[in-house]
C-alpha cells in the first residue's frame, strides 16, 4: 500500500484536495486547486501518531507537510477545504502497512516542533495550572514572541483583540480605534475618572483613555508588552495620566476605580477561577463603577476543550465558555449586568486583516521569528477566522455595574453609548 493510500485510509469520506507523498504516490482529485505533499518520513510519522489537527499542525509547522495553492501567512482556503474532513486512528491493517513503510521507530512519535508547549495533562499533573508562575509562563509563550513581529502583523494600533468595524469597508486601524471608542463610551468615562485596564497588552486602551483625560493603570503579565507600552506612553507625553505595570492583575492593591476594562484577559484565567476574578473586579470598583468584559466565548455553556493545536501552540491553559456562564458568575459576584452583545463577525474581519498583514510582511516576519513560528500564526489566525464565521466561537461584551448598598448607581438611562 502506498503512502497516499494509507493517508486516504484514515480519512472518512472523499478527500477534497490532492495529497501527494515522497514515494511518488498520490490520491485525491488531480484538478484540485490545492495540493498537500507529505514530504518526509517524519511528516508521515507526525500524521500517523497524532491523527487530526495536532499531527497536521506538527507536520505543517516543521515543513514536513508542504502546501501548494495557499500562502502560509493565510491558509484560510486550505482550512476551509479540510474543515469537513474527519480523521480516524489507523486500524490494524494501516498500522501494519505503516510499520513496513516506516519501521517501528517511525511509529514512535517524533519530537514535536520547538513551537509546541507542554500538553495540558502534564501541567495539571505538576499542579501548575493558573498558578501565578504558570500563568506568567503561558503568557510569555504567546505574547513575548517579538514586539517587531506583532507590529508587522497587528499594524499601527498594536492591538491584539477583536476590532469593531463601523462599516464592512473600514480599515483595520479605523475598526480598532472604534473598538476603543465603544469601550470608553460604554464605561461612561469622563476626564478625571480612574480606569483599571487588566490584561492591557501593549496599552492601546490605556493610551486611548489617557488622551481623553482619564487616569489609567494598566497591567500585563507580558514583559515585552509592558516595555513597549511604557515607551509609547512616554513618547506620547501621557506619563502624568497613564501607567503600565508588568504584573499579575491579582497584585493590584488600589481600589475605588470608576471603571475596569478587561479586553482579552478572561480567556486565560480558567472558568473555575471566575468567582475570584469577578470578586477582585468588584472590590476594585467604587459604588456605581462599571466593568466592561470583552472576551472570546463559545456559542454554548457546556465544557469543551480548546483542541490540541490551540492548547499546545497558541494559548496554553486557555479556556472558553459561553456568555451565559460569564454573566452568571458576574451576577453571583454581586455585579449588576446591564448589557451584553456578540461581535463575532467583527472578529472574523479582524483576523482577515491580521492575515493580510502577515502575508504582506511574510519575509520580514520569517526573518524575525523563524518560519515555523510564522506558520503557527498563519494557521491559527486563518483557522480562528473560520471558527468565527461558522459560529463555532464568539466574542462577547458584558457590561456590569457595582451598585451601592441600596442597589443604586448614578448611570443615565441606558443605553448611553452609540453603536
Amino acid at each position: 500500500m502506498s503512502i497516499a493510500q494509507i493517508v486516504e485510509s484514515v480519512v472518512d469520506g472523499p478527500l477534497p484536495l490532492r495529497v501527494e507523498a515522497y514515494d511518488g504516490s498520490a490520491v485525491g482529485p488531480a484538478e484540485a486547486a490545492r495540493r498537500l505533499t507529505v514530504a518526509t518520513p517524519r511528516g508521515l510519522s507526525y500524521l500517523a501518531t497524532a491523527p487530526g489537527d495536532l499531527g497536521l499542525a506538527r507536520a505543517y509547522v516543521s515543513g514536513d507537510l508542504r502546501v501548494d495553492g495557499v500562502h502560509p501567512g493565510d491558509p484560510y482556503d486550505l482550512l476551509a477545504d479540510l474543515s469537513g474532513v474527519h480523521f480516524r486512528r489507523p486500524g490494524r491493517e494501516q498500522v501494519l502497512e505503516l510499520s513496513r513503510t516506516l519501521g517501528v521507530r517511525g511509529l514512535t512519535p517524533p519530537p514535536p516542533p520547538p513551537q509546541e508547549s507542554l500538553p495540558r495533562w502534564r501541567r495539571l499533573a505538576e499542579g501548575l495550572r493558573h498558578s501565578h508562575t504558570r500563568d506568567a509562563e503561558a503568557i510569555h509563550h504567546h505574547y513575548d514572541v517579538s514586539n517587531r513581529f506583532y507590529e508587522m502583523v497587528l499594524g499601527a494600533s498594536m492591538t491584539y483583540t477583536c476590532a469593531c468595524y463601523p462599516s464592512a469597508d473600514a480599515t483595520l486601524e479605523e475598526a480598532q480605534e472604534n473598538k476603543y471608542r465603544l469601550v470608553f463610551d460604554k464605561l461612561a468615562l469622563r476626564p478625571g475618572d480612574r480606569l483599571l485596564d487588566i490584561g492591557c497588552g501593549w496599552g492601546g486602551m490605556v493610551r486611548y483613555a489617557a488622551r481623553r483625560g482619564v487616569s489609567v493603570l494598566g497591567v500585563t503579565l507580558s514583559r515585552e508588552q509592558a516595555l513597549w507600552a511604557q515607551k509609547a506612553i512616554a513618547e506620547e507625553g501621557l506619563a502624568d495620566l497613564a501607567e503600565v505595570r508588568h504584573s499579575d492583575y491579582r497584585a493590584v492593591s488600589e481600589n475605588g476605580f470608576d471603571a475596569v476594562s478587561s479586553i482579552g484577559l478572561t480567556e486565560h484565567i480558567g472558568v473555575r477561577n471566575y468567582p475570584a476574578y469577578f470578586g477582585f473586579i468588584r472590590d476594585r470598583l467604587r459604588p456605581g463603577g462599571l466593568l466592561l468584559n470583552h472576551c472570546i466565548t463559545r456559542p454554548h455553556n457546556r465544557r469543551m476543550e480548546t483542541g490540541a493545536f490551540i492548547d499546545r501552540y497558541v494559548f496554553p491553559d486557555g479556556e472558553l465558555t459561553g456568555s451565559g456562564r460569564i454573566i452568571t458568575e458576574a451576577q453571583d459576584a454581586g455585579l449588576e449586568v446591564l448589557h451584553e452583545e456578540n461581535l463575532r463577525e467583527h472578529y472574523a474581519l479582524t483576523l482577515a486583516g491580521w492575515c493580510r498583514n502577515l502575508v504582506e510582511h511574510w519575509d520580514e516576519c520569517v526573518e524575525e521569528v523563524g518560519e515555523g513560528t510564522a506558520r503557527v500564526w498563519g494557521l491559527y489566525m486563518a483557522g480562528s477566522r473560520l471558527g468565527f464565521e461558522r459560529n463555532e466561537i464568539q466574542l462577547h461584551h458584558v457590561l456590569a455595574a457595582k451598585t451601592d448598598d441600596e442597589g443604586h448607581h448614578d448611570l443615565p438611562l441606558r443605553p448611553w453609548w452609540g453603536a
